[in-house]
């Protein structure tokens, strides 16, 4: 089904929809090093265990003063398989009752969270991640939108951005009805590929009538958007083979869709040792695929938001990257700007004004330190003036594709060409090839480089590690 695309104007500082970029391999596979995702600034890698559940609720108390809206993540950590690419914090069990006593301590979060907030603060955004939320049990979900309610107070507004995701595995038209009952109005379903025999190679068999009767169904109860997570780079993938999973998800016709690069790093996530490295597509195969991507979503009407994320022209996505308020955060882009997020469960991040706090990944750890009544604060940071300056701008140019150096002056108080002199020394090999234009106070991401926005947004980054290798996937 073709996409309509929607007539938009958009001021000349605010980034417009990119034309098809001109396809440069060699310029691609030069610049497709390791590096950050950016859904922080410093990235996780400079929390610091110095920083505790003292200063976390000091951070929850200093931003009521500002009455930002919140945003809540809950982490469900249950799966009843391991998918062998999952690279998330999981456990793998068939058993719904396990859940009951994580569930518990889950309230015990928001008890000890909620007390340091102004709850009269709306609550614009919800999201539910994992693992599988889905996992839970219709009276379990019933339960923790009870509580979330009962400490937050939970919101009706039309434009609020509830969200969670979902495994057509393991939820029916009744797990929709129900879900929408509960507030939900935004859904994500997994799907990574439709070809049986790359789902056969990475544990998920999934027949696309799962999806297809689901989708099928949010339509019909009028959720507000849906979004289709797919991969590319996985066992057996071929540029056919995923243009045919193409085909099939635009005649679906997602309000949004997330192609993610598949990152293969068997020596950090376990269940990844049990995939074939002679299996996976060549680097060459990998950006075929993702070449074919991008010119069949864009001429199916999509906009190619930035990175991994494509969304309707009518979407709340693409909307917001036109009118300059698109977010990135934790759970990826959000058109829901300047929200404190409280991170609820284990592993989970939470980003309150100058502050990232995060949970233990070990479940053990995150329900001994709520069962002495104290926040499971593991680690985190406190911004600096600089951290603060940095995030601005590499959020603005991982969300605009652009950044004005003016207005961050004005933003900032400070005289940002010199500021940033540096950087823009550290940009000259990307402005020769072509993948940024400098004009005046404007620094834009040309459409080669919108691929490449990672390695542009590097260029700002002062606690980057000089070996990436390790610790980020790759950035095409």
């Amino acid at each position: 089904m073709a996409v309509h695309a929607l007539a938009a104007t958009s001021t000349a500082n605010r980034a417009a929809p990119p034309n098809n970029p001109v396809w440069d391999e060699a310029l691609l596979r030069r610049y497709d090093k390791s590096g950050p995702r950016y859904t922080s600034y410093p990235t996780a890698l400079s929390f610091h265990d110095q920083f505790g559940a003292a200063d976390f609720t000091a951070a929850l108390e200093r931003s009521n003063a500002t009455q930002k809206p919140l945003s809540l993540y809950v982490h469900v950590p249950f799966c009843r398989k391991i998918c062998f690419y999952c690279a998330c914090n999981k456990i793998a069990t068939k058993n719904t009752a396990l859940a009951e006593p994580y569930l518990s301590r889950l309230d015990r979060e928001m008890v000890l969270t909620s007390q340091h907030l102004d709850t009269t603060r709306n609550v614009e955004q919800l999201h539910w991640g994992g693992g599988t939320p889905t996992f839970l049990t219709l009276s379990q979900m019933s339960d923790v939108i009870d509580r979330l309610d009962a400490r937050f107070g939970l919101s009706s507004s039309p434009s609020r951005d509830y969200a969670i995701e979902i495994d057509p595995r393991e939820a029916d038209v009744f797990t929709l009805r129900h879900l929408q009952s509960l507030g939900f109005n935004r859904i994500s379903l997994g799907v990574q590929d439709l070809d049986p025999v790359v789902q056969k190679a990475i544990n998920r068999v999934q027949p696309r009538v799962l999806t297809e009767t689901l989708m099928d169904e949010a339509h019909r109860l009028g959720f507000r958007s849906l979004n289709l997570d797919l991969i590319y780079g996985l066992p057996h993938q071929t540029q056919a083979g995923f243009a045919d999973t193409l085909r099939q998800v635009i005649d679906l016709n997602p309000a949004r869709l997330s192609v993610f690069n598949y990152a293969h790093m068997p020596q950090r996530f376990a269940p990844q040792r049990r995939i074939n490295e002679s299996d996976l597509p060549s680097a060459e195969e990998k950006l075929d695929i993702l070449h074919t991507t991008i010119d069949m979503l864009t001429s199916a009407g999509y906009v190619h938001i930035g990175m991994d994320h494509f969304a309707r022209p009518d979407d709340s996505l693409a909307i917001a990257q036109r009118e300059g308020t698109l977010q990135r955060n934790f759970q990826g882009y959000s058109s829901h700007a300047q929200c404190d997020l409280v991170g609820l469960g284990v592993s989970a991040i939470s980003r309150v004004n100058d502050v990232y706090a995060q949970n233990p990944t070990d479940l053990a750890n995150y329900e001994q330190a709520l069962d002495q009544g104290q926040l499971a604060t593991v680690k985190g940071l406190r911004l600096s003036t600089d951290d603060l300056i940095r995030r601005d701008v590499i959020e603005r140019l991982m969300c605009d594709m652009q950044i004005d150096l003016a207005d961050v002056s004005k933003r900032w108080n400070i005289d940002a060409p010199r500021y940033f002199a540096a950087t823009l020394t550290r940009l000259q090999g990307a402005l020769r090839d072509g993948l940024v234009e400098h004009n005046g106070d404007l620094l834009r991401a040309t459409p080669i480089g919108r691929l490449l926005i990672r390695h542009l947004a590097m260029a700002f980054d002062a606690h980057l590690p000089s070996d990436t290798t390790q610790r980020y996937s790759r950035i095409v």
